[in-house]
């Protein structure tokens, strides 16, 4: 039995990815935003483990516990892809470690800052 290495098909064309943010270093983000096409639903900033992760981690969320479980479902971007895919996150992109956004359908679909319940020390 043979086991193939499954392509993921991005909503976005990397020849399409567009300079909407400076340079600041890498991210990570769930498949459902880079692949199913969700809009960011949570978002948080922690400390990055290196110097060139910017710290923050994008969520659809929609993902459960078994989905976040595996790796395989999240990759690694430079900040400004998931703007493309999402450009409503770009204003809060300056925020501090510790930070947290959560998308309130209640609010229009605008981010409201809730607590943090990653480490961010």
């Amino acid at each position: 039995m043979s086991i193939f290495k499954r392509e993921k098909k991005f909503m976005i064309d990397a020849k399409d990815i567009k300079r909407l943010v400076p340079d600041m270093g890498y991210c990570l983000a769930s498949d459902m935003i880079t692949v199913d096409g969700k809009k960011v639903g949570y978002m948080y900033r922690e400390q990055g483990d290196r110097p060139d992760d910017s710290g923050w981690r994008f969520f659809a969320g929609q993902e459960g516990r078994l989905y976040c479980n595996n790796p395989k479902h999240f990759e690694i971007y430079s900040v400004n892809t998931i703007a493309n895919y999402d450009s409503d996150i770009i204003k809060y992109l300056d925020a501090p470690i510790g930070s947290a956004f959560e998308r309130d359908s209640e609010a229009d679909g605008r981010f409201i800052e809730i607590e943090s319940d990653s480490s961010a020390n």
